[in-house]
């Protein structure tokens, strides 16, 4: 890391060959599957607080051992997206009260407020508020609900799987998607390298808490990530509040955290849940219900989507081109395509219908290069390059450098 001020280096963390890749395609999608806990800076004026360095604030950030936690939570997300609002509809029974990812998909754009509650990793309690509709997902021990009040459906599991840690990992060591502040500052530290600099700028108040801010930005031109701004915790090191620029400018892409928290232990109460009377509740057991049947199915179809990503090395996987915050991803598009110099060519997707590619055409801009041609489909965060003959390259990077990335991987 190389931090503008006079910051001694902070350790980088290990982290997987595409970390890069994930960690801003993770902080914009998570917003669509995270139970992120977003707070709104406080009227008052910034609190007076001890110095303190960049590393100094990234390692109380990873001393932090916070067990308790209860308040309201507010997400805004930007993403220049369409509205997930109705996408519970489009996934029939994906939408059903026992998958939190489909509902927690309406989280991908606009604002949402939260309710959250946590003691320790094995009691969580998260209701989404939408006007009248409300989803509440409760875990206490091995026993977990799911309620849905637009469907009436309440999923009841016993012998769920194990909580998680304060790493985010569940019992088996397992990495589960981030669902809170901390989880995603961890993401966008682990990124930290050379191509980073971390600082600290300034202090604020948040949820009626005295917070430091620390600001990661990329050092790297090409980068739709503007900056990464994190309100810690000055007197516990918790993350309060994320909030993530485009390079673009303008409002966040990504605005997560607390508007009201409380650190003491939450009453054993807030973790019992009694259906409401007339909703439909259907049992299941942990190991062998619909969710864990699910769970199987979508690592069948994992699978199967892997077959196509072999690499140059033989090895499974997605290539990965360049480094720091310009990585950009390279995989077998939906015909099925091989990526650029597979073993043995690669025939390339069947030629889409007329319609259909007129329908995508209007979506995104023609490009052209040494790659060949294709489509660029953009958000304010990640773009995404489909080229005819069925590769796709992805990243958090602008349109030039998703180009230029495509023609390296042709050489």
């Amino acid at each position: 890391m190389a931090p503008n001020d006079s910051d001694a280096q902070t350790p980088r963390p290990a982290r997987r060959t595409v970390a890069r890749y994930a960690v801003p395609v993770a902080v914009a999608g998570v917003a669509a599957a995270t139970i992120g806990l977003v707070p709104a800076l406080a009227a008052s004026g910034d609190p007076d607080l001890p110095k303190i360095t960049a590393q100094q604030l990234v390692e109380k950030i990873a001393a932090s051992d916070v067990q308790h936690v209860s308040g309201t939570v507010k997400v805004t997300t930007d993403l220049g997206l369409p509205s997930m609002a109705g996408l519970g509809d489009l996934m029939g029974d994906r939408a059903s009260a026992e998958s939190a990812e489909a509902q927690l998909m309406r989280l991908a754009s606009g604002t949402h407020t939260l309710k959250v509650a946590a003691d320790g990793p094995d009691r969580q309690r998260l209701t989404v508020q939408d006007g009248d509709d409300e989803y509440t997902l409760v875990r206490n021990g091995a026993e977990t609900w799911a309620y849905d009040s637009a469907s009436g459906e309440v999923h009841h599991e016993k012998g769920a799987a194990p909580g998680r840690d304060a790493d985010g990992r569940d019992a088996e060591g397992a990495d589960g998607p981030p669902v809170t502040p901390k989880d995603l500052a961890a993401q966008a530290l682990a990124a930290v390298d050379k191509t980073t600099s971390v600082t600290v700028e300034g202090t604020a108040r948040v949820a009626g808490r005295d917070a430091y801010q620390l600001v990661v930005r990329p050092e790297q031109s090409g980068s739709t990530i503007g900056s990464v701004k994190v309100a810690v915790d000055a007197e516990n090191g918790v993350p309060l509040k994320f909030t993530l620029t485009p390079s673009s400018g303008g409002a966040a892409a990504v605005d997560v955290g607390f508007t009201k928290v409380d650190f003491g232990k939450p009453d054993a109460s807030v973790f019992t849940f009694t259906p409401p009377k007339g909703a439909k509740v259907t049992e299941a057991d942990g190991a062998r219900g619909p969710a864990a049947e699910l769970k199987e199915k979508d690592r069948k179809a994992l699978e199967e989507g892997l077959k196509g990503l072999e690499d140059r090395g033989g090895e499974l996987g997605p290539n990965v081109i360049g480094e720091g915050w310009t990585t950009v991803v390279e995989l077998a598009g939906p015909g099925g395509g091989a990526p650029a110099k597979a073993p043995g060519g690669g025939a390339g997707p069947e030629e889409l219908p007329a319609e259909a590619q007129q329908f995508l055409d209007g979506l995104g801009d023609r490009v052209t290069g040494e790659f060949g041609s294709g489509m660029v489909f953009k958000t304010r965060l990640v773009n995404a390059l489909m080229t005819d003959d069925g590769r796709v390259y992805a990243g958090a990077v602008t349109e030039k450098a998703l180009v230029a990335a495509a023609n390296d991987a042709t050489k």
